[in-house]
């Protein structure tokens, strides 16, 4: 069984930085691309960003691109989100997943088989 657990969310003016972390275990997390979705109260879930395994291939929402960065370390089994330049728009429920897919389909959440249980991110103005 794999979990995937994230931590690092919080509140944060508007400007600030937050970075996310998610932690997984239970089955070979390098072999899979992880990405990172989002979803706000009476808004559906959104891709933010993805990583492959190697992590030489990175996907970016464009709402996101600039001010966020995705990154792995496989040898701690570990996937992160650095937020920049945060806007109260960021603000949202910060889900980590992990599956296999490629080019487009990794901004699909159907993509994704495993996910974790959220972690909240509040942005104030």
């Amino acid at each position: 069984q794999v979990q995937l657990v994230e931590s690092g969310g919080g509140l944060v003016q508007a400007g600030g930085s937050l970075r996310l972390s998610c932690a997984v275990s239970g089955r070979t997390f390098s072999s899979y691309f992880m990405g990172w979705f989002r979803q706000a109260p009476g808004k559906e879930r959104e891709f933010v960003a993805a990583i492959s395994w190697s992590a030489y291939i990175t996907y970016y929402a464009d709402s996101v691109k600039g001010r966020f960065t995705i990154s792995r370390d496989n040898a701690k089994n570990t996937v992160y989100l650095q937020m920049n330049s945060l806007k109260p728009e960021d603000t949202a429920v910060y889900y980590c997943a992990g599956g296999y897919c490629s080019g487009y389909g990794c901004y699909r959440f159907g993509a994704y088989d495993y996910w974790g249980q959220g972690t909240q991110v509040t942005v104030s103005s």
